[in-house]
């Protein structure tokens, strides 16, 4: 947008090595004048929260990892050394494992804003595809991370998960292998996931960078759906969505602390205070919370290569979701039939994730079969035929005009212009 005031430096040194390295430049059109919808609202705000998450847990991750030793003779001993020994450490270590579950519900709730206002469609699909690859690293590093432990559901999760790729038929086994590295999760594994746990955070900070850049290029959405097309339509970034942030960050941090102090046990497992014992099989083997849904529909069907296959399939169709959306208009508060479709979606998902942390047996099964054939229904069928039928409302003209006039009421083919 023009019209905005440029970076103008201050003093001879700023001068100097804005003509060299113009990074307060940068900062200062990314994110001081940078050109802000002006009715983007809280549900806007976890991206800057989950860039605070991923700056605390690579932080706590480091100095953790000075403390810790990954070898299965020492892992669980060193775990408890740093609770009891090193100074603040349960302190560390409690904000680092409750903050990969704050982490992944800001994710998830940054994820279901983005499929109800549809910012996914065009022009942002490699700013939804690069999404879908930075929750794809986040599982792994969760997963990688919830092993280090080493405590029994640690080590049993480590067997059954990594056991999932033996089902790839002709590389499965040598896949499985070469995570192990040997014949059994043992020390090698460990030291495997204890590299990658360290490394993919990094590779994490990278995707994030393009993130914001193809944020940038195509602009944010917005509640409405539509392009800003005058000044009157944006806003500055500082002060007034920074002002938003801060607050709803504050507003976050209070329930981050509040498991980190008061209930810093409540989303772990009893299971994994125990070392693990590659003799003693836990009688339920039930992944992080975050995880859940994913593994109702890897326990909802019965062939061991199809599990695996709707596993891989339930995260990997979210990048298509730009091209399986045929409707043209974005917001779904213009989309009466799709508003109503997208909550059942949710509780879908959480139905899901209910179910997989129920035991794999009776009317638990079926239930998730049920879930599960929704959950893909809901990708392959409904989307693209809501899109061809549903009647959506009229779409304002402007975003200025969206929030300075009164709602318009009655149906009609909204288009995006």
């Amino acid at each position: 947008m023009s019209g905005h005031e440029t970076y103008q430096p201050q003093n001879a040194f700023m001068k100097w090595m804005e003509r060299r390295l113009p990074i307060a430049g940068l900062i200062y059109s990314s994110f001081i004048v940078y050109p802000t919808p002006r009715n983007l609202n809280y549900w806007w705000t976890f991206g800057g929260i989950l860039t605070f998450m991923l700056a605390v847990q690579i932080v706590t991750g480091i100095v953790l990892a000075m403390h810790y030793t990954p070898h299965v003779d020492f892992a669980f001993n060193s775990v408890e050394l740093i609770m009891r020994d090193v100074n603040y450490g349960w302190l560390l270590r409690y904000v680092h494992a409750n903050g990969a579950a704050m982490f992944f519900l800001a994710a998830y709730i940054h994820m279901f804003r983005g499929m109800y206002y549809g910012s996914y469609k065009e022009p942002r699909e490699i700013l939804w595809i690069l999404g879908v690859i930075l929750l794809l690293l986040m599982i792994a590093t969760g997963f990688m991370g919830y092993v280090l432990p080493w405590g029994q559901m640690s080590f049993w999760a480590a067997t059954v998960i990594t056991n999932l790729f033996s089902a790839i038929p002709g590389v499965g086994e040598a896949i499985v292998t070469w995570l192990w590295g040997g014949y059994a999760v043992g020390n090698p594994t460990l030291q495997r996931f204890y590299s990658l746990h360290y490394l993919l955070p990094f590779v994490i900070a990278g995707v994030v960078v393009l993130h914001i850049w193809a944020l940038h290029v195509v602009g944010q959405n917005n509640p409405t759906g539509i392009d800003p097309k005058s000044e009157r339509d944006t806003v500055s970034f500082t002060p007034y969505a920074t002002i938003k942030d801060a607050f709803m960050l504050v507003c976050f941090c209070i329930v981050y602390a509040w498991f980190v102090f008061y209930m810093p046990n409540y989303l772990g497992h009893a299971d994994n205070y125990i070392p693990a014992n590659p003799a003693v099989t836990p009688m339920h083997i039930v992944p992080e919370w975050y995880y859940l849904p994913f593994y109702a529909i890897l326990r909802a069907i019965p062939n061991k290569l199809m599990g695996v296959a709707a596993l891989g399939a339930s995260i990997a169709i979210l990048a298509f979701l730009p091209w399986l959306d045929t409707s043209r208009v974005r917001s779904a508060n213009y989309r009466p039939l799709y508003k109503q479709v997208f909550w059942i979606f949710v509780a879908v998902c959480i139905g899901l994730g209910w179910l997989g942390a129920k035991p794999a047996e009776g009317g638990y099964v079926i239930a998730a079969r049920i879930l599960t054939f929704y959950y893909f229904f809901h990708f392959l069928v409904i989307l693209p035929v809501l899109g061809w039928v549903e009647r959506t409302k009229p779409l304002p003209n402007s975003i200025s005009e969206s929030i300075l006039t009164p709602a318009r009421s009655g149906s009609g083919t909204g288009t995006v212009t």
